[in-house]
C-alpha cells in the first residue's frame, strides 16, 4: 500500500488545514505518513500545494506520481494533471475554478455547496474536501470527526459542528459519485507519532536541559522557537523573541554565561548578524548551541524554499580562528538526538555547535512510532564539586593538558569568574604579550581538537555492503537517497553514504569509508546547492574526490523519480 495526496491552491484557502488534519487521521490509524509542501512567500494568493504519501511501510520522500489531486485553483490542474497515475482522480469544484473539465480522471464535487448547505461559510470547502479524500481513500470517518476539534480549538463549538457535517457531506457525496475510487488501505494499526525538523530540534532541546531560548523570526527556523515556546511553561524554558539577531545570540551567550544551557536560531541572512556574537563565544569558551536553517541566498533569496548553501558559511564564520561543531541531521529523529548530542558537546568542549538544516527538513514531517528518550546524554559539566582548583586559585581559561577549562557559575560558586573578549590570560584578564596569546590559540584550537574529533560519529551505510555504485550526500538528503537506492537495488549493486555529523569531519578508525568509496567504480555525491559544498570539503579534509555530482539549486526538493532518473542517466 502506497499512495500520494496532493492538494493544491492559492495561500489562505486552508491548504495547510486539510493536509494537518490529514495527517493527523492516518498516522493516528497507524499508517507511515510523509508530508511536504511547496508555498510562496505571501499570505494570500499564489500557487502552494501540500503532499502527502501514506503507506504500511516506513518511508521518507515524496512521489512525482499522485494518486489523488484535490484543485482549489485553476493552476492546480493545468500545473499537477499530468502527474496523475493512470488510476488516479482529480477533484475540483468548477465554481471555485471557473471552468469546466472533462476526463475520466476528473471528480466533479460541489466544495462550495456543500460547505454551505448547512449554514456553513464557503470558507469550509476545505473541510468538505477532507472528507472527500478519506471516503476515496476508504477510511472510516470517524477518526476524522474525532481530529476536527483539535484542528479548529480556536473555534466555538456551533464551528466545529457546522465543520464535522461539512466533513460528512463531502464524505457522502463521494461515496456516491467516485466509480474510480479502487484505492485500499491496510488495516489500521498503532497510533505513530507524527513530527517535522523543526519540532524535533525543539524537543531536542528541552529534553536536553535548555533553559533559555532567543531568537529573531526567520524562515524557516522560526518553527524551533514556535515549538519550544509551546512546552516553555512545561519545561520551564525562557523564550525570548528579540528584536534582531544581534541581541538574539548575545542573549543566548549572557544565559550561557550565567550557567544555564541556551540556544538560538536564525537563518542565513539573520545568522551573517550574528557572527561576531558567534567569535565572542569562542574567544570566551562559552557554550552555545545555533540551530542554522538554510534556504536561497544571497541576500532574501527565496524564503520559503530549499537549499544547502550555507555549510562552508557555518564552517568559515566568525573572524579569527577557533574550534567549531556542525551537525546537519537527515531526518526528525536524528534531529532530535543530534540536538540532544549539540548541547552536550557544546557544554563539555565549551564550543560553538551548529545544528544545520533547511526548509525541506524544517517542513517535512515523519512518522515514528517513538523515540528512545534513554539515549539522551545529560552531564552537567559546569557542577561546583567537577572544579578542582580551590576558591583562591580559580583560574576560568586555566591551561590544562586537553584544553577544556574548569568553568564555574557566577552566583553559584565561591569563585571569581572573569573572562574578556580581548585575548586574556588563565584569569580571563586581557593580556598583549605575544607567548600568552600563542598559549591560548593553542589551547583553543588545538588542545581539544582530538577529543572533539573522536566524538564525531562516521557516515551511515545503507544499501549493499559491496557495491558498484555509491550515492553520497548530507544532511537532508538522507531520506531522498535511501528510497533511492531503495527503487534502484533491484536493478544495480548500490549503496548510500549519509553524512550527519560533519564537522570535525568524521575519522576513519571506527568505518574506514574513503577505502569504501574508492572500492565502488562509481561514486556520486548529491547535493542542493550549485558548488558542491560537500565534496570541496571532502576534498580538502582527506583528499577523496567523488567521480559524478548530481546538484540541484531551484529550491525545490527531489522527488523520488527525478532523483533515481538523474542517477540512471548518469550510469548511462
Amino acid at each position: 500500500m502506497d499512495f500520494s495526496i496532493k492538494i493544491g491552491g492559492e495561500a489562505g484557502q486552508g491548504i495547510q488545514t486539510v493536509g494537518d488534519l490529514l495527517t493527523k487521521v492516518f498516522s493516528r490509524s497507524g499508517f507511515y505518513v510523509f508530508t511536504h509542501q511547496d508555498y510562496e512567500s505571501r499570505v494570500r494568493g499564489g500557487h502552494n500545494f501540500y503532499q502527502i504519501r501514506l503507506s504500511d511501510r516506513a518511508i521518507s520522500a515524496s512521489h512525482k506520481e499522485i494518486d489523488i489531486i484535490i484543485a482549489f485553483d485553476e493552476a492546480s490542474i493545468i500545473l499537477h494533471e499530468s502527474e496523475l497515475t493512470d488510476g488516479g482522480t482529480l477533484v475540483y469544484d468548477p465554481v471555485i475554478t471557473k471552468k469546466s473539465f472533462e476526463g475520466a480522471h476528473f471528480l466533479k464535487v460541489p466544495f462550495i455547496e456543500l460547505a454551505t448547505k448547512n449554514g456553513g461559510n464557503p470558507v469550509i470547502a476545505n473541510t468538505v474536501a477532507t472528507g472527500v479524500i478519506v471516503k476515496m481513500l476508504g477510511h472510516p470517518i470517524e477518526p476524522l470527526l474525532d481530529a476536527l476539534p483539535e484542528t479548529l480549538k480556536s473555534k466555538d463549538e456551533k464551528n466545529i459542528s457546522i465543520n464535522r457535517e461539512a466533513a460528512k457531506s463531502g464524505y457522502e457525496y463521494a461515496g456516491a459519485h467516485c466509480t474510480r475510487c479502487a484505492f485500499t488501505l491496510s488495516p489500521p494499526s498503532e497510533p505513530m507519532m507524527v513530527i517535522d525538523g523543526n519540532e524535533a530540534i525543539g524537543l531536542g532541546a528541552a529534553a536536553s536541559g535548555c533553559k533559555f531560548y532567543s531568537a529573531y523570526p526567520m524562515t524557516p527556523s522560526t518553527g524551533i522557537m514556535v515549538s519550544l515556546a509551546k512546552k516553555a511553561r512545561d519545561f520551564g524554558i525562557v523564550v525570548e523573541q528579540a528584536e534582531d539577531e544581534i541581541a538574539a545570540i548575545n542573549m543566548a551567550l549572557g544565559a550561557s554565561f550565567a550557567g544555564v544551557r541556551a540556544m538560538t536560531s536564525s537563518s542565513g541572512g539573520g545568522f551573517a548578524l550574528m557572527v561576531e556574537g558567534l567569535s565572542l563565544a569562542a574567544m570566551t569558551e562559552t557554550p552555545i548551541v545555533i540551530a542554522l536553517a538554510q534556504r536561497p541566498g544571497p541576500a532574501t533569496g527565496l524564503p520559503t524554499r530549499t537549499e544547502q548553501g550555507e555549510l562552508l558559511f557555518a564552517l568559515h564564520a566568525g573572524h579569527g580562528e577557533f574550534p567549531r561543531i556542525i551537525f546537519a541531521p537527515g531526518n526528525p529523529e536524528e534531529a532530535f538526538y543530534l540536538t540532544s548530542k549539540a548541547f552536550d558537546l557544546s557544554q563539555k568542549f565549551q564550543v560553538p555547535v551548529f545544528i544545520l538544516t533547511d526548509q525541506y527538513l524544517a517542513d517535512t514531517q515523519w512518522t515514528y512510532k517513538k523515540f528512545d528518550t534513554e539515549s539522551l546524554v545529560y552531564e552537567d559539566y559546569r557542577l561546583e564539586e567537577k572544579i578542582q582548583q580551590g576558591p583562591d586559585e580559580y583560574k576560568r581559561h586555566a591551561l590544562t593538558d586537553n584544553g577544556i577549562s574548569p568553568f564555574a557559575i557566577q552566583g553559584a560558586s565561591k569563585r571569581l569568574v572573569v573572562t574578556d573578549s580581548d585575548e586574556h590570560n588563565e584569569e580571563g584578564h586581557l593580556i598583549e604579550d605575544g607567548l600568552t596569546r600563542m598559549k591560548m590559540v593553542d589551547k583553543r584550537c588545538f588542545l581539544k581538537k582530538s577529543a572533539i574529533t573522536a566524538s564525531i560519529n562516521p557516515p551511515l551505510l545503507y544499501g549493499s555492503k559491496e557495491p558498484e555504485i555509491v550515492i553520497a550526500g548530507w544532511g537532508s538528503m538522507y531520506g531522498i537517497m535511501k528510497e533511492a537506492v531503495d527503487a534502484l537495488s533491484g536493478q544495480k549493486s548500490i549503496a548510500m553514504l549519509h553524512f550527519s555529523e560533519i564537522y570535525p569531519f568524521p575519522g576513519r578508525e571506527k568505518f574506514d569509508y574513503i577505502d569504501f568509496l574508492e572500492k565502488a567504480k562509481k561514486t556520486i555525491v548529491i547535493e542542493q546547492n550549485a558548488t558542491s559544498q560537500f565534496a570541496r570539503l571532502m576534498k580538502t579534509e582527506t583528499g577523496y574526490s567523488f567521480t559524478d555530482h548530481i546538484n540541484r539549486y531551484d529550491g525545490r526538493p527531489f522527488m523520488i523519480e527525478e532523483l533515481t532518473g538523474e542517477i540512471d542517466g548518469l550510469l548511462e
